[in-house]
């Protein structure tokens, strides 16, 4: 299956999950969401904020499409311009670091890998920009139903580490240099399987494949 990760739009926003179309959890400050969720204006919100942050900044998201159909999203973007950031006890956000919000997967897509792949589209994106690290706010007590927060242990599995500890809130951080290393480490690894395989091989299979 052919997977492609494309940039965030205004045009392709309505690709995400209408649950996550309409979200301003990170977007807004916990009293402005509030009145936002009462008057039936998140999705507003949310474009609102889509727009001015590409006008403003540029690039704050990925989705990765598998045959067509969107697999998954990632949003990011300067601490500045991310309200809940503050609210959160291990807060600051590092000054050189931008700040990874929103990434999901779709479950029909899980275990494919495509969690990372986005992590390392951001990444590089980020370190064209010369921007120097991701930081995260991790959930060590995730609920999938319901959690707006990356979980903090799939952030230690794609290379985050914790910066500033918190049985709840983690915040967490991830060196370009070390994300970017991915493609090349996979890269290299085949390339030692495929010549050991050559090696051993001794005649090609006649059968079709």
């Amino acid at each position: 299956m052919s997977r492609r990760v494309v940039g965030v739009t205004l045009d392709n926003l309505g690709l995400l999950p209408k649950k996550c179309r309409r979200c301003v959890f990170w977007e807004l400050a916990p009293h402005i969401r509030e009145q936002a969720e009462e008057f039936g204006q998140t999705e507003l919100e949310k474009e609102a904020w889509v727009s001015r942050t590409l006008l403003e900044w540029g690039s704050c998201g990925r989705i990765v499409m598998c045959a067509d159909v969107p697999a998954g999203y990632v949003l990011y973007a300067p601490p500045a311009v991310v309200p809940r950031a503050a609210a959160f006890p291990t807060s600051p956000v590092s000054a050189d670091a931008v700040l990874l919000t929103a990434l999901k997967v779709m479950p029909e897509f899980t275990d494919g890998g495509l969690g990372r792949m986005l992590v390392q589209a951001v990444a590089k994106d980020l370190t064209r920009r010369g921007v120097k690290a991701i930081e995260a706010f991790g959930d060590a007590q995730p609920d999938p139903e319901s959690s707006c927060v990356v979980p903090a242990e799939f952030l230690q599995q794609v290379g985050f580490k914790t910066v500033h500890p918190h049985p709840r809130w983690p915040r967490l951080r991830l060196e370009l240099r070390t994300a970017l290393s991915w493609k090349e480490d996979v890269e290299a690894a085949l390339e030692r399987l495929l010549g050991s395989v050559t090696i051993h091989t001794v005649e090609p299979s006649l059968r079709p494949a």
